[in-house]
């Protein structure tokens, strides 16, 4: 109470302390004074507004207190009340066991009463059993199956009633229930054979429901009363621990059993033929199931839909067997093994048909398919793309093995090959040609597969440069072991060229049609491998080419600058042997005849560069200097314009203005010979010193001394920008002459 005093004493302080700050705020603005009656006439009614509220707000507290009291009052007497009654039940449960006692006659009276009831209404069936079993076999036999069920239950009812009466019993007989359903034996044998009628009937439900429906409606109709029967059976255990012999029967179970093994059957008998028998076997046998799949579904959507409760479901229940019936027998046609074009057929139906408007996309039945899962697994699948690719893999393996060895044998004929405006064989194209059908194979299944096929293929190709080169490597050895065995050696030699080439170009166009923006850079790269691949084979074959030339003019590049270089001219032999053989050379398609060139060009620059420093001969005076500057000039300009006139844009490096520009320094006086020799190293920056030494020991009429000289005051660039033909050139050892001086 202290506490609550001391609380309440500082809630009334605190209270008048913001009431002086309030009523001190309100009259310290100006005109406040004027109005403090008014301002305490407001304050007035609002103390009688809250002094209202919080009278109201009392009354409704006491209100509330009064009825609760109220009710805990009656919830009292209730309590009260409860518990004399309880008390009374106790004391009346004190008597129940005696009375049990008194009611045990009443008890058996009634159970007996019940006994003789059961009995009386089963009377008829009882005695006539044999006579119901013999009526009902012969309903079976003549299909009159309402009947026949109607008997059955009838005869079950007075059954399992008698057993039920039997197991209520106290003390249940063995020897009664064992003769009483020794009675009704036949009654098991009846439901067994009904049971057997129905798998007939549900067997054959496509075919019945077309001709007559209400066969398989009552089929439909004995079912769902045995469904009925079954969940009545089950509740009754739960209650008394009592179910009928036979029960559950699980008919509908039954039913779709039959309805999946007849799905089953269906698909299996319709592969009427083996590979043994037919090689389009599985074309004819999966173009069966199409027809039969898609009109069974349109029969049951239209013929069997009318004739099943819905709760069957059963046009889902229809598809999803097909589809898993379907999918089981294709697994095992897989597993026992595909050959040839028989996965494209599978991998085909199976990604494109099955689904297609012609199958399970058909307009009555995509509604009801849009959500199946796919035919096979995915691992089967990938396993079965994966064999595909495998034997395609193995049919260009196979195929252009027998195109090497046909090229092999063609190139060792005696015979010419067929030469027209350019020099090809057939073999690149048919190549590029089995790779199209290939994709467009791929293409009927998925853009995926076409993808893979497409790659392997190219590594197809670039695989077969190998042996490719093996063969072109066995056939320029045959050849230079006797030039006399093949005759028609470079006519080969320039269709090879021209083949390797060609490949090129025929995976540049196959490039430009597949490969798109969203491709995976695994194929470019393939692309790219299969070009790079084929341009070396192209080049190295070019060398095989030349060096047929090459060997004949050996000899003549050997005797330039020697004694018989002055005399006898060995450049014209050189000259006319390089026209000649170019009138071969014109039989190669362009971008070969120009990259021929190009090499002809170097090799000949290269050879006449070679010979000219490698110090087979010295000019012992100025005018023989001269005259060889002049004669060296003279056959670079000829061998220039040769090669200008067998192809006029050609874009490799020239060598034949450096032979030039060397012979400038042979007839150069002594005045003039370091300008030549400074220009000569401004213009070809990775000459080397031993390169000008050689050179200028051709000069005779310069001591050792005066080249040493010449040579160590050219000044050599410090970098440099670009490789010449010199840097190419290679000579047995250095000119011993020495520059530190």
């Amino acid at each position: 109470m202290g506490t609550k005093k001391t609380n309440m004493r500082e809630l009334e302080a605190t209270a008048k302390l913001s009431a002086t700050a309030k009523v001190i705020n309100t009259l310290n603005r100006p005109g406040q004074l004027e109005k403090i009656d008014q301002i305490k006439q407001r304050y007035v009614r609002k103390k009688a507004s809250v002094e209202a509220q919080l009278k109201s707000a009392m009354q409704q507290q006491l209100d509330g207190v009064r009825i609760g009291l109220n009710q805990l009052h009656r919830c009292l007497e209730d309590v009260a009340e409860i518990n004399s009654c309880v008390k009374k039940m106790c004391d009346f449960f004190a008597d129940v066991p005696d009375l049990c006692k008194n009611l045990n006659d009443v008890r058996d009276e009634n159970m007996k009463h019940s006994q003789y009831v059961t009995a009386k209404e089963n009377l008829k069936h009882i005695f006539t059993v044999p006579e119901s079993v013999e009526k009902t076999k012969a309903w079976i036999n003549e299909g009159k199956l309402l009947h026949t069920h109607q008997c059955l239950r009838d005869l079950e009812n007075s059954r399992d009633d008698l057993l039920f009466e039997l197991h209520k019993l106290p003390n249940q007989s063995v020897h009664d229930k064992s003769m009483l359903k020794a009675y009704f034996a036949d009654v098991e044998v009846l439901s067994n054979l009904l049971e057997k009628q129905l798998t007939f009937v549900l067997s054959r439900t496509l075919n019945t429901v077309r001709k007559d429906p209400t066969v398989i409606v009552t089929a439909l109709r004995i079912i769902e009363r045995e469904e009925k029967a079954d969940e009545e059976a089950l509740k009754q255990q739960k209650q008394t621990g009592f179910i009928p012999p036979g029960r559950p029967k699980k008919w509908k179970e039954m039913a779709f059993r039959i309805f999946e093994k007849s799905v089953s059957s269906k698909i299996e008998g319709t592969q009427v033929e083996e590979r043994e028998d037919n090689k389009h076997w599985l074309i004819r046998y999966l173009e069966l199931i199409r027809m039969m799949v898609l009109e069974d579904l349109r029969v049951v959507k239209t013929l069997c839909l009318p004739c099943f409760p819905p709760s069957y479901k059963i046009l889902d229940k229809y598809i999803h067997m097909y589809h898993a019936g379907l999918s089981v027998h294709l697994q095992e046609i897989i597993q026992n093994g595909l050959k040839g074009n028989e996965y494209v057929t599978m991998l085909s139906w199976v990604l494109k048909t099955y689904k297609s408007t012609d199958m399970l996309g058909h307009p009555d039945l995509a509604v009801y398919t849009e959500n199946l899962s796919p035919l096979l697994p995915q691992a089967v699948l990938n396993r079965l793309e994966g064999d595909y690719l495998k034997n395609i893999e193995s049919n260009y393996m196979e195929w252009m093995q027998n195109t090497l060895k046909s090229e092999k044998e063609e190139w060792r004929s005696q015979t010419e090959p067929h030469l027209e405006s350019y020099s090809r064989t057939a073999a690149p194209i048919i190549i590029f040609q089995m790779i199209d059908q290939n994709l467009q194979v791929a293409k009927t299944i998925s853009e995926d597969l076409t993808i893979k096929s497409l790659n392997l293929s190219i590594q197809q190709v670039i695989s077969f440069a190998d042996p490719f080169k093996e063969a072109i490597i066995e056939f320029k050895n045959k050849y230079f072991e006797d030039r006399k065995q093949l005759v028609y050696f470079t006519q080969y030699m320039i269709v090879i060229v021209n083949n390797c080439l060609q490949l090129v170009e025929l995976g540049s166009q196959l490039e430009t049609q597949y490969v798109k923006m969203n491709t995976s850079h695994e194929l470019s790269r393939s692309f790219g491998l299969l070009k790079t691949t084929y341009i070396k084979l192209r080049n190295e074959a070019v060398q095989y080419l030349l060096e047929e030339p090459l060997v004949d003019l050996d000899q003549h590049f050997e005797k330039l600058f020697t004694s018989q270089w002055l005399t006898l001219n060995p450049t014209d032999t050189i000259y006319v042997t390089i026209e000649d053989y170019f009138q071969d050379y014109n039989r190669l398609v362009e971008a070969n005849y120009k990259y021929v060139v190009e090499q002809v060009v170097s090799i000949v620059g290269r050879r006449y560069l070679t010979a000219m420093l490698s110090r087979r001969i010295s000019f012992k005076t100025y005018d023989e200097c001269v005259k060889a500057a002049q004669k060296v000039a003279e056959e670079a300009r000829r061998f220039n314009q040769l090669f200008t006139t067998l192809c006029s844009d050609l874009e490799c490096e020239n060598p034949f203005e450096a032979i030039i520009m060397l012979s400038e320094v042979l007839k150069s006086d002594d005045d003039m010979l370091s300008f030549e020799l400074h220009r000569i190293v401004e213009k070809f920056p990775d000459i080397t010193d031993d390169h000008l030494l050689r050179l200028l020991s051709l000069r005779g009429d310069l001591s050792r001394s005066d080249v040493r000289e010449k040579v160590a005051h050219v000044d050599k660039p410090k970098v440099l920008h670009k490789s010449s033909v010199f840097k190419t050139l290679v000579f047995p050892k250095l000119v011993n002459i020495n520059l530190n001086f």
